[in-house]
């Protein structure tokens, strides 16, 4: 019974999360059509003009907006005001562009990832899940409360703060924070 409890409390949150996630989805949610790819989605949403600007910048805008099935962790405007203003305008520049490809390819795992793959996989793991992104390096997903957390690995975390926009070409789940690969 001792090895039960924490797969226990894992299908709790799970069932939790899944009961409370009808009620939490936000604007992010109504306003993204699932018929539509991730880049359409985007770039109709008026809560992610950064991160249009940062697919636009690293050449991500054909894949994201045809093949797939991709999973997009997808920073929110206001998770990009919390990197140092120079940072976010360094990135954006022509010169840096490898850079900005490493940083975007970062938040974007191959194949379709709902919130519920991400909770069994935790379940799988013992609370914690490891992902490789499509730049090659993994980000670690844990649970904090009833809160998907990811950490990149310099220890950097964001939260999962809506999940599941579905689109035609996979799912997004907005996050509050950047990740950021090692190297950067």
């Amino acid at each position: 019974m001792k090895f039960m409890v924490p797969p226990m409390s894992l299908i709790f949150l799970f069932i939790t999360f899944f009961t409370t996630a009808q009620d939490i989805k936000t604007s992010i949610v109504s306003e993204m059509d699932p018929e539509k790819s991730i880049l359409k989605n985007t770039e109709d949403s008026e809560n992610h003009t950064t991160l249009l600007a940062a697919m636009r910048g690293s050449d991500l805008e054909e894949a994201l907006g045809y093949d797939g099935p991709f999973t997009l962790f997808a920073p929110s405007d206001k998770a990009f005001e919390k990197l140092p203003r120079h940072k976010v305008a360094e990135l954006l520049r022509p010169e840096n562009k490898k850079q900005l490809q490493e940083v975007m390819a970062y938040h974007i795992v191959a194949g379709n990832l709902s919130a519920s793959k991400i909770l069994k996989a935790m379940c799988r793991g013992k609370g914690k899940a490891t992902f490789t992104t499509v730049q090659g390096d993994q980000i670690t997903a844990t649970m904090k409360g009833i809160d998907i957390i990811l950490t990149d690995n310099s220890g950097n975390s964001a939260m999962i703060t809506t999940a599941d926009a579905n689109q035609c070409n996979g799912v997004i789940h907005e996050i509050d924070s950047v990740i950021l690969p090692g190297k950067l």
